[in-house]
C-alpha cells in the first residue's frame, strides 16, 4: 500500500485536535486541502476515519487504533529532529577520538578542557592506543579522528595536519652519571641497557629507523607499554630511556635525569592530526578541529 506520508501528517493534526479547521489553521493551510486528503486516506485504507459531531470529528474505532500508532511514529520524529537541532546547535553530540597516552597528554588534553568548558553537553569518548591501532580504528569508522605522533604510514583519503614538533631524546639516572656531558656515538648504546616502548608503536618504528640508518640495532633491556613507566624506569637507573622529551623535562630539570649528547641528534618528528575522506564529521567533532588546527 503506497499512501502519500503528508495524508498521515494531516490525519495526525485532525486527530490530535479534533476538528477539520483547528488541524488547518495549525498547518497553515485551507480546510478543503484537510478534508480532501482525510478523504484520500480513507480511500486507500478502505475504512471511515472520523464521524462529524456538533463540535467537530470523532475518531472511529478504526481511526483510533490508526491514530496510536501515527501518534507515535510522528511524535518520533518530532522528537528527531529535536534532537537534531541540539547536534547541530552543540547542545549534544558525541565526538569519538583516538589518542596515544602521549597526544593525549602533551597536545589534546588542554583543547578538551576547554572544550568541555565551552560545550559541556557533548560526550567525548577517547579510544587510548597507539598510532598504528588508532589509524586502524579510523579506518573502520570506530573514532571520528585521531590524534598521533608521526611517522604515519600514508593511504589514499587520509588527511595529515601537523600541529606540533616533538623531540625524541634518551635520558638517563644517577647509575649513568659518568656519560653525561660527553659527545657519544649512537653505536656505543648497543653496549649499554637499553629502555624502549613496545614495538607496535610509531615512536619506537621512528627511532628504530632512525638508528638503523646509523647501523645502530638495539636489544632493549626492558620494552614497556608507556612512556611514563620508562621515564620511571630511568629513574630507578634500570637503563639508558628512549623517551620523547616532554616526558623527562622536569626531571631533567630538577636534575634526577639526564639527556645523553650524541654527535647528531634524532630528526624532529610531529603531532598530527589525522582524518579519513570516508569518516563523516559529526558537527561537534567539526568544531573541536577547528580548535585542533
Amino acid at each position: 500500500m503506497d499512501v502519500n506520508l503528508e495524508y498521515y501528517k494531516i490525519f495526525y493534526y485532525v486527530g490530535k485536535l479534533g476538528g477539520i479547521s483547528l488541524a488547518a489553521e495549525e498547518l497553515s493551510i485551507s480546510q478543503p486541502a484537510v478534508s480532501q486528503s482525510i478523504k484520500q486516506l480513507e480511500k486507500a485504507l478502505g475504512s471511515t476515519l472520523f464521524i462529524r459531531t456538533p463540535k467537530g470529528v470523532k475518531l472511529t474505532t478504526e481511526g483510533e487504533t490508526l491514530y496510536l500508532y501515527i501518534k507515535r511514529g510522528y511524535e518520533y520524529i518530532k522528537m528527531g529532529e529535536s534532537k537534531f537541532r541540539d547536534i547541530q546547535n552543540l547542545e549534544n553530540g558525541e565526538i569519538r577520538i583516538g589518542a596515544s597516552d602521549m597526544t593525549l597528554q602533551y597536545y589534546l588534553l588542554p583543547f578538551l578542557e576547554k572544550f568541555h568548558e565551552q560545550y559541556p553537553k557533548i560526550k567525548v569518548h577517547v579510544t587510548n592506543a597507539p598510532t598504528p591501532s588508532t589509524m586502524k580504528y579510523l579506518q573502520e569508522g570506530k573514532i571520528d579522528f585521531g590524534v598521533v605522533s608521526s611517522p604515519i604510514k600514508e593511504r589514499q583519503g587520509l588527511n595529515i595536519k601537523k600541529v606540533r614538533e616533538i623531540e625524541d631524546i634518551f635520558v638517563g639516572g644517577e647509575k649513568f652519571k659518568q656519560w653525561k656531558g660527553k659527545k657519544l656515538s649512537y653505536k656505543e648504546l648497543e653496549q649499554l641497557p637499553v629502555i624502549c616502548l613496545e614495538k607496535d608503536t610509531s615512536t619506537r618504528a621512528y627511532v628504530d629507523a632512525f638508528l638503523e640508518k646509523n647501523n645502530v640495532k638495539l636489544n632493549p633491556e626492558f620494552e614497556l607499554a608507556t612512556s611514563d613507566m620508562l621515564v620511571q624506569f630511568a629513574l630507578r637507573s634500570l637503563g639508558i630511556a628512549s623517551v620523547m622529551r616532554d616526558f623527562a623535562k622536569k626531571y631533567i630539570e630538577n636534575d634526577e635525569l639526564f639527556e645523553l649528547q650524541f654527535n647528531e641528534a634524532i630528526p624532529r618528528r610531529h603531532f598530527c592530526i589525522i582524518t579519513d575522506e570516508k569518516v563523516p564529521i559529526s558537527t561537534a567533532s567539526a568544531k573541536l578541529l577547528e580548535q585542533l588546527v
